[in-house]
């Protein structure tokens, strides 16, 4: 079914593997960055400068532009106390908004069910890439993971309606028991059944959409334009969800750091004139994460994990801007060598659901916090 009404939807980036907050906004008028970073550096002729000390990396025009246009918001010094510097408990922590104990839900799957309490809309929430975020896993809550819009759904190439559900409900006896319809089976045909509903939807999106933006070749480039596409199809989703990377650049890192912005900057580009052009841009905001920052000082050829990081909210209902003072590089401020984060990310998060989704964060972020002012009124 197609929505009538434009509900406000929010679009993650997630930049796996520890983006780079020093090479990202580069605090160049520094001079203890350059004594950090002797080879891993950003020269001062090359950074795209936003102030006086502070600027973005060569191969953020794009970002820049939208920057200039106030709809970019820059928050400093994001993450948690006690950091972890495992690629999987730190991802975890942010993806479940729990740093002390192993959370069972993902923010975002908490925030789908209660947007949709009903599981009225299997596409409420959809992931574009292959596997699942834990983001957005939760007991009871459907999200479509679409990997290609031609091909998603369980055996898609099976054209006929009837024989695919007997395909399906084969499949689902080969793991659950010979008698009656046991949890597993259950479980099985529901999926399936979500997965042949939201196919069926799913698939009339391209044929929906008209752009004269052009994106890249690229998996991301093309997972945004897929959201996109989705998103301008009006079949209620809320929570578009992609990824991309590596951005664990513990070696060679100039070149493939360059390379990986210069694949993010120019999706979300192509993603805000996509909006601009449908008359859609204050009704998607883009949140842009890294599960942690790198070390402050570089190992020669790259940096290794680290702590304090980096993220934006980019939109045309977004109060661009910074957020958060950049953490100091004074040693005496570091943690173990690390940037010290001074914000935390569930603030961001409590910002996003309150002003922005319109629900009640305390029970989604497990607990309160202050939020900044992300979102125009």
């Amino acid at each position: 079914m197609t929505t009538t009404k434009r509900e406000k939807s929010l679009i993650v980036i997630q930049l796996s593997g520890g983006n780079d907050y020093l090479n990202t906004v580069i605090p160049y008028s520094e001079g203890k960055y350059y004594d950090y970073r002797p080879t891993v550096n950003i020269p001062q002729n090359k950074v795209i400068p936003i102030d006086d000390h502070y600027g973005f990396n060569p191969s953020m025009g794009p970002v820049k532009s939208l920057w200039d246009e106030g709809k970019v918001a820059i928050i400093n010094g994001i993450g948690y106390q006690n950091p972890n510097r495992s690629h999987f408990r730190s991802m975890d922590i942010w993806h479940t908004a729990e740093p002390d104990s192993i959370g069972k839900e993902g923010w975002l799957g908490r925030a789908i069910r209660d947007i949709d309490p009903q599981g009225e809309n299997v596409l409420t929430g959809i992931n574009f890439g292959r596997g699942l975020p834990r983001a957005m896993a939760c007991p009871g809550v459907s999200v479509a993971s679409v990997g290609d819009l031609d091909t998603y759904g369980l055996f898609p190439d099976v054209k006929d309606e009837e024989l695919r559900m007997f395909t399906l409900e084969a499949f689902s006896k080969m793991y659950g028991g010979a008698a009656g319809r046991d949890p597993v089976m259950e479980l099985l045909g529901q999926t399936g059944q979500d997965a042949l509903q939201g196919a069926d939807i799913l698939r009339t999106a391209p044929a929906m959409y008209s752009s004269s933006v052009e994106y890249a070749p690229d998996s991301l480039a093309q997972n945004v334009k897929s959201i996109s596409q989705v998103f301008h199809a009006n079949v209620g989703a809320r929570v578009l969800y992609t990824q991309h990377g590596p951005f664990d650049t513990h070696a060679g890192e100039l070149i493939s750091h360059a390379k990986l912005w210069d694949e993010v900057a120019g999706a979300v580009g192509c993603l805000m004139d996509d909006l601009k052009e449908h008359g859609t841009e204050n009704d998607a905001s883009i949140l842009i994460f890294s599960e942690f920052g790198r070390r402050i000082q570089d190992n020669g050829s790259g940096s290794d994990h680290g702590s304090g990081g980096v993220a934006f909210m980019i939109g045309g209902a977004v109060n661009g801007g910074t957020y958060g003072e950049y953490p100091s590089l004074a040693e005496a401020e570091q943690i173990e060598g690390d940037l010290r984060s001074n914000n935390d990310f569930r603030s961001v998060y409590t910002g996003i659901l309150e002003d922005w989704l319109g629900l009640d964060a305390a029970p989604i972020v497990n607990g309160q916090f202050e939020k900044f002012d992300l979102f125009k009124s």
